[in-house]
């Protein structure tokens, strides 16, 4: 409990620092020519980088970015997969049938090197990098969403449905996706932390977020050349990145473990045996 409560205050301190860092006093972009590299003081608390900027604030800067892209990609891909996942699942026949053929061409490419890919034709920018990120994420909500309806479209209040001739998106909005919502919000908690990953590594290759915008990717970047004398330069956005996909994935096991209906027939039944 106490490390569920921990990661939920770093998710917390994250959220507000994204969503208040435009009223802040803040100045990634400052430049202090006597402070090159400098260590953590009182001035810098982070240090400053390799052309004295703050780190603190570039930290801080950063944090906004990986957020505004992890809800626009995760929002996005949710969105648009699970309304073709649970379409096709619905309708059967050709739709379902080629639907699955566009999920296993997908799949037939590692994620990553696919985002790459297309980071790398649609040039750098954060624009196009949730484009790409979203075009690769969709797929497994959209695989998620189809085996889902699959098991539930058959159960009785569904039929009944179909019997008094309700419209189908009548019948996948009102009595299939609320039936399907709890895998989806699982899957998209960890897709958070898998796309706060692919865009701190999009942005460490060059691909994603550019000068002077930071990103925790980018400040990795350019502080492994000064890594032996400032080593603060990647410990600080490192340790930021850790920590929030630490807490993403906390907060997803937390999150499976209440909302698996298995998890509460198993302590049902350890209750029993007591």
């Amino acid at each position: 409990m106490k490390r569920i409560g921990v990661s939920g205050l770093v998710l917390l301190i994250w959220a507000l620092v994204a969503l208040a860092a435009p009223w802040l006093p803040l100045h990634p972009e400052r430049i202090a020519l006597e402070a090159i590299l400098q260590p953590p003081d009182m001035q810098f608390w982070l240090g400053a980088d390799d052309i004295g900027r703050p780190v603190l604030d570039r930290l801080l800067v950063g944090a906004r970015t990986s957020f505004w892209v992890a809800g626009w990609v995760v929002g996005l891909s949710v969105i648009i997969g699970t309304l073709l996942g649970s379409a096709a699942a619905y309708l059967g026949g050709i739709w379902d049938r080629t639907l699955v053929m566009i999920i296993d061409l997908f799949m037939a490419f590692p994620g990553i090197l696919l985002a790459i890919a297309l980071a790398g034709l649609l040039g750098p920018g954060i624009n196009n990098l949730v484009f790409a990120l979203t075009l690769v994420g969709w797929v497994g909500y959209a695989r998620l969403a189809r085996a889902q309806v699959l098991s539930v479209k058959s159960r009785e209040h569904v039929v009944a449905a179909q019997a008094l001739g309700t419209p189908s998106s009548r019948i996948v909005l009102r009595h299939l996706l609320p039936l399907i919502t709890a895998p989806l919000v699982i899957e998209a908690t960890f897709g958070v932390a898998a796309v706060v990953i692919a865009e701190s590594g999009l942005s460490f290759l060059g691909l994603g977020v550019q000068p002077p915008e930071a990103s925790w990717g980018s400040m990795i970047r350019d502080g492994v050349r000064y890594l032996l004398v400032a080593p603060h330069l990647v410990l600080a956005p490192g340790a930021a990145l850790f920590l929030v996909v630490l807490s993403v994935n906390l907060l997803g096991d937390r999150l499976r473990d209440r909302l698996d209906v298995r998890t509460w027939v198993r302590v049902g039944e350890q209750g029993a045996r007591v």
